[in-house]
C-alpha cells in the first residue's frame, strides 16, 4: 500500500458523509461520496482473487461517478436525471452504479463486523459470512462457485493488517468508526432508491 494509514483515511471520509446525512437537510455531494467510495479500493485488492471481481467492478463504478460529479451536484439530483431520462435500471446508468457501489460499501461494513468478532487469524469465515449476507444473493452460480474457490487464497488477518500498515490495536478501531459512520449513509442511499419507488434488489 502505497498510502500511510487507508482505514483511517476511509473511516475518516465515511465520518463526514455520515455528519451530511444525519443534518437536517441531508443532501450528499456526488464529489465527495464518490472521493470516500474510491478510499476504499485499495481494500478489494488486498483481499485477493475472491475479490478481484467486486475490486474490478466497485472501482469502475466509482470512477463513473467520479466523472458524473463533474455535472452533477447531489446524489438526489444523479436519480432525478436518470428517472426523467427513463434510464434509471439500465446498464451503465449512473443510478445503477451508485447501487452496485452501496453494495461494497455494504459488503466491506459486513466484513469488518465479522472480523470484529472473529477469532483467530482466518479470513475466511469473516469474509464468507460478508458475501453470502451481501453479494451472493445478486450473483449467479458461476460468480458464487468461482468466490467460494477465492475463499482458500484469502491473507490471513495479519497479512491484511500488514498491507493496510496497521496494528491489530488501531485497525479495530478504524474498522468499528466504519462500521459506525457507513451504517447511516448505506441507509440514505436506500432510502433515496426506496422514496422514488426503485427499490434496490436489482
Amino acid at each position: 500500500m502505497a498510502d500511510d494509514k487507508p482505514l483511517r483515511k476511509i473511516s475518516e471520509a465515511f465520518k463526514d458523509l455520515a455528519t451530511a446525512v444525519n443534518s437536517k437537510t441531508p443532501d450528499v455531494e456526488v464529489e465527495s461520496f464518490s472521493r470516500a467510495c474510491s478510499l476504499v479500493s485499495p481494500l478489494f485488492g488486498c483481499l485477493g482473487i475472491a475479490f478481484k471481481f467486486a475490486e474490478m467492478d466497485y472501482v469502475s463504478k466509482v470512477n463513473d461517478l467520479s466523472e458524473a460529479s463533474k455535472s452533477i451536484a447531489t446524489l438526489q439530483a444523479l436519480l432525478d436525471r436518470d428517472m426523467a431520462s427513463n434510464c434509471v435500471r439500465n446498464a451503465g446508468s449512473h443510478s445503477r452504479n451508485l447501487l452496485r457501489v452501496k453494495r461494497g460499501l455494504d459488503m466491506v461494513r459486513e466484513l469488518f463486523e465479522q472480523i470484529l468478532i472473529a477469532e483467530g487469524n482466518s479470513l475466511k469465515d469473516p469474509a464468507s459470512k460478508a458475501y453470502a449476507q451481501v453479494f451472493a444473493p445478486h450473483h449467479g452460480w458461476a460468480i458464487r462457485k468461482v468466490v467460494a474457490a477465492g475463499m482458500y487464497a484469502l491473507p490471513t488477518k495479519a497479512q491484511l493488517l500488514k498491507k493496510l500498515n496497521e496494528e491489530d490495536s488501531s485497525a479495530r478501531i478504524q474498522m468499528q468508526n466504519y462500521v459506525v459512520a457507513s451504517a447511516p449513509v448505506i441507509l440514505y442511499i436506500d432510502k433515496l432508491f426506496h422514496s422514488r419507488n426503485l427499490g434496490v434488489d436489482w
